[in-house]
């Protein structure tokens, strides 16, 4: 029997593709940067102690032992980056990653002899400690790490400590920082530490004032402003660069108001915190405040009206790279910097601060311009100074403004509208203290109510089409062109956003009887 051989077909046997190989880290990339060119580098500052904590940086600090401006350079061509000199003297510079990195910028600065007598110069103890660049897991490197002021032990225990006083003193600005990594991290200030920052306080006057900016309002960005406030009042250091608030301090106030002047500022920023605050970390939202006749701080806040979106909203940015929050905040604590100035005794014993927003806003100005702010961080917190009290004077007491007077104030507060209603919240409750009335407080909470709701459901101002121009108020009434046209226009916009005139003709009708009138829109 003749058997026919099969033909075997050779199977295709496909190989899974190799995995391709994951591009190096932006970390990897720096620190293959450095060892290839032979470069000692350290991973040093922030970046360790918040590594050791487990908190994301979006920043990175490394010190070499390297020409900072050859390096720095060459460092940001190969990263397709930015460079910046920051610092001549202390060779310090920037580099800034392309858009779409994990880090938003790396600073870079020069190893003064060794690393460790460079760690010693440093500011704080949990600042200088450092690590090998090339350490591949930085969580896992304790064998690694560079401590030579025992920072370690002081991250453990949440302490902040100066490396040495001589240390503390070589930049104006480290007893400020030193409050601001006590604010942001939660931990307290060692008792010497403390001490040697009272005695330096007003050195921060030498500071750049950019700078002292950026710390101060890092400080009220954080969670517990009020409780930080607190400290650099302790410190010396809020009036040192505030100097407009001593002059707060023991002003008594009407009988309506619980605190003295500096007291009412600070609890105001306390209450602004109190609510947007869910960190445990910070001032409670429960217990910051303790009991209010009756009613617990909970209870006071629960009634506070909400926005739609209220977080993403004070979320958006102002100037200078902080939000609106951190401005409302800003805001709080300077907005009644005038009152010392304005006081007034009558003969009856009454006391009042006649002008104290008009004069705060001029205040306001010169403060945060020498502090270096940014035009538009200067106009929003002014403009919140200016209208902070107008929320409970658009209506008699007991009644709720109407459209024309929420179109006015809408208009007058443009931007700000929103965050100055809130601030007269923070304001109120602050005023009253412990003492707050339930029954009056729900009241106070219906009229902003009032105002977010209905002067929501307005048109905006600038939005709004409306339904004459000047040309046609000039055509209609043979009028030549001047502030008078300008009145009567703004008389005529301000009914329209108000709902009194819905037509062209309607609106013309009002110029005419106001003009028959006698008037002129003024």
């Amino acid at each position: 029997m003749n058997h026919t051989a099969t033909a075997i077909k050779p199977r295709t046997i496909r190989l899974p593709a190799a995995a391709p190989k994951p591009a190096p880290s932006l970390r990897e990339r720096i620190a293959a940067f450095f060892q290839a060119r032979g470069i000692a580098a350290y991973l040093v500052g922030g970046s360790v102690r918040d590594t050791l904590l487990g908190r994301q940086s979006a920043d990175m600090d490394i010190a070499a032992q390297a020409d900072v401006a050859a390096a720095g350079q060459a460092l940001a061509d190969a990263l397709g980056g930015r460079y910046l000199r920051l610092h001549q003297d202390w060779q310090i510079a920037r580099i800034i990653p392309p858009p779409g990195s994990s880090l938003a910028h790396i600073d870079l600065t020069a190893i003064e002899g060794d690393i460790e007598r460079d760690l010693r110069r440093r500011d704080f103890t949990i600042n200088a400690m450092a690590l090998p660049l090339q350490a591949s897991e930085y969580a896992d490197c304790d064998d690694c790490l560079i401590d030579p002021c025992g920072g370690l032990g002081d991250l453990r225990r949440g302490v902040v400590r100066m490396t040495s006083r001589a240390a503390l003193r070589e930049d104006p600005l480290r007893p400020l920082r030193g409050a601001r990594l006590a604010a942001q991290l939660g931990f307290a200030l060692d008792d010497t530490t403390a001490a040697a920052i009272r005695g330096d306080a007003l050195r921060l006057t030498r500071a750049a004032p950019e700078r002292a900016r950026d710390e101060f309002m890092k400080i009220l960005q954080a969670p517990g402003a009020r409780k930080s406030l607190r400290l650099l009042d302790d410190l010396g250091l809020l009036c040192a660069l505030m100097p407009e608030l001593a002059e707060s301090k023991g002003v008594a106030q009407p009988k309506e108001h619980y605190y003295d002047v500096f007291n009412h500022l600070v609890e105001s920023v306390g209450w602004v915190d109190s609510m947007f605050c869910d960190d445990s970390r910070g001032d409670s939202r429960a217990g910051m405040h303790g009991e209010i006749s009756g009613m617990s701080a909970a209870d006071a806040l629960n009634r506070v009206p909400l926005i739609d979106g209220m977080r993403e909203y004070f979320g958006g940015a102002v100037s200078d790279g902080y939000d609106r929050l951190t401005f409302l905040k800003l805001t709080a604590l300077l907005h009644d910097v005038a009152k010392p100035a304005t006081k007034t005794i009558e003969a009856s014993g009454r006391i009042r601060f006649i002008g104290h927003h008009i004069e705060g806003e001029q205040a306001v100005r010169e403060i945060l311009t020498r502090l270096r702010f940014a035009n538009g961080g200067v106009e929003h917190v002014a403009r919140m100074v200016r209208h902070h009290l107008r929320p409970t004077q658009m209506a008699q007491q007991g009644d709720m403004p109407t459209a024309r007077a929420l179109y006015r104030y809408y208009r007058d507060a443009g931007d700000t509208a929103v965050d100055t209603l809130y601030l007269n919240i923070a304001d109120y409750l602050a005023a009253r203290g412990p003492a707050l009335e339930q029954g009056d407080w729900a009241s106070h909470c219906e009229l902003i109510r009032h105002i977010l709701e209905e002067g929501g459901r307005q048109k905006a101002p600038e939005t709004l089409s409306r339904l004459v121009n000047g040309y046609d108020i000039m055509k209609e009434f043979s009028l030549a062109p001047g502030p008078a046209v300008g009145r009567l226009l703004a008389m005529a916009h301000e009914a329209q956003a108000s709902g009194d005139v819905t037509t062209r003709s309607q609106a013309l009708a009002l110029v005419e009887r106001r003009l028959e009138r006698g008037g002129n829109g003024a």
